[in-house]
């Protein structure tokens, strides 16, 4: 009998403690056209839980890593989801890469008070409570390299390159009517989308290339994303157009990308980013020198690695500062917590749900690394941009204001979470 009590006793004690762990969701591509961007990603996160746990893990308990392959797939995002909250009872999402797999994902989280920390740049236009956006908004990537454009590089006309999809749609709208109020005639912008994982480029470098047949200066803003980008910089190559005849500028080209192309023919195309393996600093040669310990060398650090790293980091302080992973109680204790960034500065997380974050643009060299040739301090992102009239009069305050589309005009919360 006492043998038997024993060994229930046992089992409680193992399944309290298993019920104790924290769970976190891992929600990334591993198979499909973006898994060649966010395996990095599903990397990265068993990276810093491992850290954690090492350090003896969060509020006295182990971190556990729940990964999930919603595949490149847009609406299975929102079924893993929500296996990952009503299934296996994560306490926080780290997850996503476009626009449209976020979307899929919003109406889950928000409907069962999920927590999601997105690690991309993406077009903003949007505000959601249960979701911090720790990649860069368009004032912190798309407009600096677009001035970097118009202010250094001389170009005239632009051709505006992008994935079908709402992130590079909304962020090329924003751009388009950024141009023109800087005095770009629209005759002088060619905007172009092409499908995921597009792969015959000879027509579109063509148009692109006959742009400039009037002599003036061409540069391409790209926000294609996936391996599509193979293709295109392949085709580039091919019809011999080299950073000097037509510079490209990229949004979603980071180190990892790079790492399976020729860069030969890419020397001298350039990227906007908030981070680069190149910068130079301590917190970042420390970074470097453990993803290569745990990945191998050949493996490379990025921009969505760093975003990954701030929020991780940013989440373990708020949930330590609150005594709780508890999703309201996180999110309060969120607002301006501050965490050393790997390029030298401090981000610090705002009351919209985004990040300060330094901008940074590169330029590609023959080893697939990037020489950076301009950065910022710290620029506030901003959830709704001040270049189109419907959002030039929203804010995101979830702090003081409680909302996420405040209009300041009427004095009114905006009940909707996006107008894309």
């Amino acid at each position: 009998m006492k043998r038997l009590l024993f060994a229930a006793a046992l089992i409680c004690a193992t399944s309290s403690q298993a019920l104790a762990d924290i769970k976190v969701g891992v929600l990334h591509s591993l198979s499909g056209t973006m898994a060649i961007s966010e395996t990095t990603l599903k990397d990265t996160m068993l990276m810093l839980i491992d850290q954690q746990n090492a350090k003896g893990g969060l509020l006295g308990e182990k971190l556990v890593p729940v990964v999930v392959d919603p595949a490149s797939d847009w609406p299975l995002f929102a079924e893993k989801a929500r296996e990952l909250i009503t299934v296996h009872n994560v306490d926080v999402i780290f997850g996503n890469w476009t626009s449209v797999s976020r979307k899929s994902v919003l109406p889950v989280i928000e409907e069962l008070n999920g927590l999601l920390f997105y690690p991309v740049q993406y077009e903003g236009e949007e505000s959601s409570k249960n979701v911090f956006y720790t990649g860069a908004a368009p004032n912190q990537q798309a407009i600096p390299a677009t001035d970097y454009y118009l202010d250094e590089l001389g170009i005239e006309k632009f051709a505006l390159l992008g994935t079908d999809y709402v992130y590079p749609r909304t962020t090329n709208k924003i751009l388009e009517q950024y141009l023109k109020d800087k005095g770009v005639a629209a005759s002088d912008i060619f905007v172009n989308y092409t499908p995921f994982g597009h792969s015959d480029w000879s027509k579109i470098v063509a148009d692109v290339v006959a742009l400039g047949a009037d002599g003036k200066k061409v540069g391409v803003i790209s926000t294609i994303n996936g391996d599509a980008n193979v293709g295109f910089y392949k085709e580039l190559a091919a019809a011999g157009v080299s950073a000097d005849d037509i510079p490209v500028v990229a949004f979603s080209v980071g180190e990892e990308e790079l790492s399976g192309l020729d860069t030969t023919n890419l020397v001298g195309h350039l990227a906007a980013w908030n981070y680069f393996q190149s910068a130079e600093s301590d917190a970042n040669a420390e970074f470097i020198s453990a993803w290569k310990t745990k990945m191998g060398d050949k493996r490379v650090t990025n921009d969505p690695m760093e975003a990954h790293y701030i929020g991780f980091n940013m989440w373990v302080q708020a949930a330590t500062s609150a005594g709780s992973t508890d999703v309201d109680k996180v999110r309060d204790a969120m607002y301006g917590q501050t965490f050393p960034n790997l390029t030298g500065g401090i981000a610090e997380m705002l009351p919209n749900h985004h990040l300060s974050k330094p901008v940074l643009i590169g330029e590609i060299q023959a080893d697939g690394q990037f020489d950076i040739i301009s950065q910022t301090k710290e620029v506030p992102g901003d959830a709704w941009t001040d270049f189109l009239k419907e959002s030039k009069v929203l804010v995101s305050d979830w702090k003081a204001l409680k909302c996420g589309m405040y209009n300041t005009e009427t004095k009114t919360c905006v009940q909707i979470k996006s107008i894309y």
